[in-house]
C-alpha cells in the first residue's frame, strides 16, 4: 500500500523473522531514492527492517552469562546477544580511547592480542565453546559519544576493526545501552525523554536503532528492533536454458 510492500522473511542462518518494507511505486521494486547511510556510498531507496524476537539468536539467551556485567581477563564487559553475540567493554579499559581511526586500531598488534584473549574467554562464558576459529562473538569498544549520538563504538569482526558497525551488532550494542546496570549504560547519552532511538557512533558516522525494551519479573524483554538500510541493485543477468529441457528430453 502507498507504494510500499512488506514481507516477513526467515533468515536461514539464525532463524530470525524480520519484517522488511521495500519501496514499490507503480507496483515495481525501486532502487532509486535519497536515503543515505553513513559508511555506505551513494543514495538509494530506503528499506525498513523490523526485527522481531531476536534475543538469543546464537547464544542460549540475550544475556548468555546470566549477568549484565562480567569481569573477563580483568576487564568489565557486557556479553549480549540480541541479534548478534557481542562483547561490549570500555575502550580505555584496554588502553584505547574509542575514537581512533580504523587503520590505527588495525595496526595496534598488542591491542588486538589483548582483546582476542577477552574474546576467547567470553566465547566460553557465552556458551559458544572454543571460538578461536569462529567469527563470533564480535568485540565492541565503547566510549562516551562525541558527535551527538548515544555511544561511540569501535567494533572488531572478529580480528579486524569494522569500517562502521554491523547491522545486528549495532542492535545488540544499542540493546545493551538500555539495560540497567550494563557496562555501556554508564556511558550512554540518551534524549531528554529516555528515547529508545539509539544513535550508535562508528568510524564512518552513525547508525540509528529503534528499540522497544520492557522489564518484567524475568528481566529485560526486547519486543522490537527497527533500523533502516538501503536498496542497491548489485547485478542482473540472464540464464539460458536449452529448449530440450522444456521438451522433457
Amino acid at each position: 500500500t502507498h507504494g510500499q510492500r512488506t514481507a516477513r522473511v526467515k533468515t536461514l542462518n539464525t532463524g530470525m523473522l524480520p519484517d522488511i518494507t521495500v519501496q514499490t511505486p507503480d507496483g515495481r521494486l525501486s532502487y532509486l531514492g535519497d536515503c543515505r547511510i553513513d559508511g555506505v556510498p551513494g543514495a538509494h531507496a530506503p528499506i525498513a527492517i523490523n526485527f522481531l524476537d531476536i534475543a538469543g539468536s546464537v547464544c542460549p539467551s540475550m544475556l548468555p552469562t546470566g549477568n549484565v556485567i562480567d569481569t573477563i581477563d580483568g576487564v568489565a564487559a557486557t556479553c549480549i546477544d540480541n541479534g548478534m553475540p557481542v562483547v561490549v567493554f570500555r575502550a580505555d579499559a584496554v588502553g584505547a580511547t574509542g575514537y581512533e581511526t580504523r587503520d590505527a586500531l588495525n595496526a595496534n598488534v598488542e591491542l588486538k592480542k589483548r582483546i582476542e584473549r577477552i574474546r576467547l574467554r567470553a566465547g566460553t562464558l557465552m556458551g559458544l565453546g572454543d571460538v578461536s576459529d569462529k567469527v563470533v562473538p564480535k568485540l565492541t569498544l565503547v566510549a562516551p559519544p562525541r558527535h551527538g549520538g548515544a555511544i561511540s563504538t569501535r567494533t572488531f569482526i572478529p580480528h579486524t576493526c569494522h569500517a562502521s558497525i554491523g547491522v545486528l551488532g549495532a542492535v545488540s550494542v544499542a540493546t545493551a545501552c538500555l539495560l540497567p546496570g550494563s557496562l555501556p549504560s554508564t556511558l550512554v547519552e540518551l534524549g531528554a525523554n529516555g528515547s529508545s532511538r539509539i544513535s550508535v557512533e562508528h568510524p564512518s558516522g552513525e547508525f540509528t536503532v529503534e528499540l522497544e525494551v520492557a522489564m518484567d519479573g524475568d528481566g529485560p524483554k526486547v519486543g522490537r528492533a527497527a533500523l533502516l538500510r538501503t536498496a542497491r541493485k548489485l547485478f542482473a543477468g540472464h540464464v539460458f536454458i536449452p529448449g530440450s529441457v522444456w521438451a522433457g528430453q
